[in-house]
C-alpha cells in the first residue's frame, strides 16, 4: 500500500511535464523557441512538443498580410500644405522568422518612418495637381525604399498605396470654385451654340416661309391676271372695249372687297368709297385716266417716230470731203 501511494505523485509529476511540454501553433503563425534563453528553432502551425524547464515559447509572429496606414503632412512644390494616407502591405517571410522577431522591436515604428522620409522627399518635387494625378509614382518610390529596407530584417513589402490626398480646406475650397467655374463656363458654350443652332434654323424656316409666300403671292397675281386678261376678251366679245371692260372690272372687285369685309367679324376697320355716286366718280376718273394715257402714249410714238426719221437721214448724209469740196469750187493749180 505504501509503495502504491509512492507512484501516484511520480505519476502527477510525469503528467504536468508531458502536458506542459505539448503546445500548439495557430494557423498563419509561427512559434519561437528558446533553450535556456538562446535560440532554438521556429515551430509552424500544428501541435508541438518542448522540454518543460529546458525550452520556452520566446513569441509568436503573425505570418499573415498585414496593413499600416500612415497619414503623412507634407508641403508641394506650389506651397500647399497637403496630408497624404499611405496604405503598407507587409509580411513575414517564413524563412525569416528570426530576423523579424530578434532584428526588429517594433516593426511599425519603423515602417512610419521610412513612409515619412520617402513621402516628404518626393511630395515636395511636384505641384498639387501632379500629386493628384501622379500618387502612384509616390506609392511606388514608397515600396522601392521599404522593400530595401525591410528585406533585411525579414518583411516583405507587398502593396503601397496612396489612399487619401487632403489639401489644406482653403485650397480645396479654392478648388471648388475652380470647377465650378469650368463647369458653367462649358455650359455657357453648350448654351450659346445651342442658342445659335435655334436662331440658324428660325432664319432658315423664315427664309424658306418667305420664298414659298413670295411664290404664292406670284403665283395669285399671275392667275388673277389670266383672269382679268380673260374677263376682257369676254366683254370684248360682247362689245365693249377694253378702257370700259377694265373699269367694270375694278368696280365689281371694289364691290366684292366691302361685301368680304362686310362677311369678317374680326376684320380691321378700311375706309373705302362705298356710295354708288362714289363708285361712279371713281370708274369716271379711271376712265378719263385710261383716255388720257392713250393720248399720251400716241403723243409720245409721234415724237420718237419723227426722231427717228430725222435720225435716219443724218445718217445717210455722208460727211463733206476733199473730193466734194474739189468738185464745187474747182481745183487750184
Amino acid at each position: 500500500m505504501g509503495g502504491y501511494l509512492f507512484f501516484i505523485p511520480l505519476f502527477l509529476f510525469g503528467l504536468f511535464i508531458l502536458f506542459s511540454g505539448i503546445f500548439t501553433v495557430k494557423q498563419q503563425t509561427a512559434a519561437v523557441i528558446e533553450r535556456f534563453g538562446k535560440f532554438f528553432r521556429t515551430r509552424q502551425s500544428g501541435l508541438q512538443f518542448k522540454i518543460p524547464g529546458v525550452d520556452r515559447i520566446a513569441g509568436r509572429i503573425n505570418l499573415k498580410v498585414q496593413q499600416l496606414d500612415v497619414l503623412v503632412e507634407t508641403k508641394t512644390k506650389d506651397d500647399v500644405f497637403v496630408r497624404l494616407k499611405i496604405s503598407v502591405q507587409f509580411q513575414v517571410i517564413k524563412e525569416k522568422v528570426y530576423d523579424a522577431f530578434y532584428k526588429l522591436e517594433n516593426p511599425h515604428d519603423q515602417i512610419t518612418s521610412y513612409v515619412f522620409d520617402v513621402v516628404r522627399a518626393e511630395v515636395p518635387k511636384m505641384k498639387l495637381d501632379d500629386v493628384f494625378e501622379r500618387k502612384d509614382d509616390v506609392a511606388i518610390a514608397v515600396k522601392m525604399e521599404l522593400n530595401e529596407a525591410m528585406i533585411n530584417y525579414g518583411y516583405d513589402i507587398i502593396k503601397t498605396l496612396v489612399t487619401d490626398i487632403d489639401p489644406d480646406v482653403q485650397v480645396k475650397a479654392a478648388m471648388n470654385r475652380i470647377n465650378a467655374a469650368e463647369r458653367e463656363k462649358v455650359a455657357a458654350e453648350y448654351e450659346a451654340e445651342a442658342e445659335r443652332i435655334k436662331i440658324v434654323a428660325k432664319a432658315r424656316a423664315e427664309a424658306e416661309s418667305k420664298r414659298l409666300q413670295g411664290q404664292g403671292i406670284a403665283d395669285q397675281r399671275r392667275e388673277i391676271a389670266r383672269g382679268l386678261e380673260e374677263s376682257v376678251d369676254v366683254l370684248n366679245n360682247v362689245g365693249i372695249n377694253s378702257q370700259e371692260a377694265s373699269a367694270l372690272i375694278v368696280v365689281t372687285q371694289h364691290y366684292d372687297t366691302l361685301q368680304s369685309i362686310g362677311e369678317e367679324t374680326n376684320s380691321n376697320l378700311i375706309l373705302l368709297p362705298n356710295s354708288p355716286q362714289s363708285g361712279s366718280n371713281m370708274l369716271n376718273d379711271m376712265i378719263a385716266s385710261f383716255v388720257a394715257s392713250n393720248q399720251i402714249g400716241e403723243e409720245m410714238k409721234k415724237t420718237n417716230a419723227a426722231k427717228g426719221i430725222t435720225n435716219k437721214r443724218k445718217k445717210r448724209t455722208p460727211p463733206p470731203t476733199e473730193s466734194m469740196y474739189d468738185d464745187e469750187y474747182g481745183t487750184e493749180e
